[in-house]
């Protein structure tokens, strides 16, 4: 299919299949082009539909002091205009054909998928193909998007209590590592980009042999296999930069900072500078601190929430999370808001915070609790697989962290794996203060 300009041619990282409900793992294969870009096929006849996932190994953990936002960015743009399509026109075309599209940027990939009929899959395929190879990044489209870019750092970032606090936390928290760099990028970067150095970034990692397709849904592997030879074959593979992995120190020591903003409670966040899938010395260590986190502060039943919120009330809300699926190590972290009728300080919760921490070091958890977390956590990761674009994102989140896209059908079987002395220990060498970075924010003097 040629398109041109003139004719008018022609999310989700959703955690992880553990799929202890299936008899046998959808069949799923995967094959190299000669140009390096690998291509993950999964059938599932399920559906009527495909998706077709490029996934490009650059994101915010890629970039240097001074370049931040590069990554995002650049993803904005390459839709702009390219050798085949003026600008705003492929979403168009997508659109026509019923396509569901986007985009989006992390620290460790930046991804574009389509969602579609399988008849038109090779459409998906000319676009993909053309945007990581023949993007223009016209300085007068940049300057317009740029500004784009900037109030979307506003609404998302800016103007909102936790999501600026969670990112100064990061910033603290992760004292050697890239990971510190917000994907949007800080304010005083982005009014200083270039679009030249977008197109540096462009030319260094969009590369076939920095990428991995993955496609899911009523398709085979052979009838992918010849639609990716036509299309993405006669992409160069050329060498890209060195990409450093983002390893954290061990004993990085405490930190904390302090805030104040427009709120009427104190907020507490506390983070752990613990290991990632990728980084741990043994996948059960990771394992375990994937339950760990759902037993302390992750569900309704977990520790936190129960003794400290549902019971003696000190805690208005609880949430926490833990990345699991990173290139480099990542942090556990425990947000909390105050209720100011049951404590008075931060500093008082904090030490509530600890001495349910520490219970879990001096006792293992019953098999019972344990097993309840297990339940929890793959119910919900079995349920954000429902979806063809939830399959496809496990399978190019992983190898775009360079593990095998293989270990997503073995999660079940490891996770049940692990014991409560897993976890008692995952909290002993762990949950320590040396490793703690502490966020306290506190209400502005005029309100209160």
């Amino acid at each position: 299919m040629n398109i041109s300009c003139s004719t008018c041619l022609l999310l989700f990282i959703g955690w992880l299949p553990l799929l202890a409900v299936a008899a046998s793992p959808p069949l799923t294969q995967a094959f190299t082009l000669d140009n390096g870009l690998k291509v993950v096929v999964r059938e599932d006849h399920r559906s009527a539909a495909v998706t077709a996932q490029l996934w490009l190994k650059v994101g915010s953990s890629y970039e240097t002091p001074g370049q931040s936002g590069l990554s995002h960015a650049l993803e904005h743009m390459v839709y702009k205009d390219s050798s085949k399509a003026c600008a705003g026109e492929f979403p168009a075309i997508l659109e026509k054909l019923g396509a569901n599209e986007n985009a989006f940027t992390g620290k460790d990939y930046t991804v574009y998928y389509q969602t579609l009929a399988p008849g038109r899959l090779a459409v998906a395929f000319e676009i993909m193909a053309d945007l990581m190879s023949t993007a223009r990044l016209r300085e007068q489209d940049f300057t317009t998007e740029l500004e784009v870019i900037k109030q979307e750092r506003r609404n998302s970032i800016d103007d909102h209590v936790s999501a600026l606090s969670l990112e100064r936390l990061e910033s603290l928290a992760y004292l050697s590592s890239a990971y510190r760099t917000p994907v949007i990028g800080w304010m005083h970067d982005l009014q200083r980009l270039e679009a030249l150095q977008l197109q540096q970034w462009y030319q260094a990692w969009y590369a076939p042999n920095n990428a991995t397709l993955v496609v899911v849904g009523n398709v085979t592997p052979d009838g992918v296999k010849a639609l990716a030879q036509k299309y993405f074959d006669h992409l160069d593979r050329r060498t890209t930069p060195v990409a450093v992995v983002p390893v954290e120190l061990s004993t990085p020591g405490e930190r904390s900072l302090t805030l104040y903003a427009p709120i009427s409670a104190p907020q507490l966040i506390m983070s752990f500078n613990i290991p990632g899938l990728a980084t741990a010395q043994e996948r059960g260590t990771a394992h375990a601190l994937r339950l760990l986190e759902i037993l302390l502060a992750g569900s309704n039943s977990a520790r936190i929430k129960q003794q400290l919120q549902f019971g003696e009330a000190i805690f208005s809300e609880v949430q926490s999370g833990y990345d699991a699926f990173t290139r480099g190590d990542s942090l556990l972290t425990i947000s909390t808001q105050l209720n100011l009728d049951k404590v008075t300080s931060p500093d008082q919760a904090l030490a509530r915070l600890w001495q349910t921490i520490d219970e879990l070091k001096g006792k293992a958890p019953e098999k019972a609790e344990l097993d309840r977390a297990k339940t929890i956590l793959i119910a919900n990761t079995v349920y954000a697989q429902d979806d063809l674009e939830g399959q496809a994102s496990t399978l190019g989140l992983l190898e775009s962290i360079g593990l095998d896209w293989q270990l997503a059908d073995q999660d079940t079987d490891e996770l049940n794996k692990i014991t409560p002395l897993d976890i008692q220990n995952a909290a002993i060498t762990y949950l320590t203060r040396e490793r703690m970075s502490i966020a306290r924010i506190l209400p502005e003097k005029n309100n209160g």
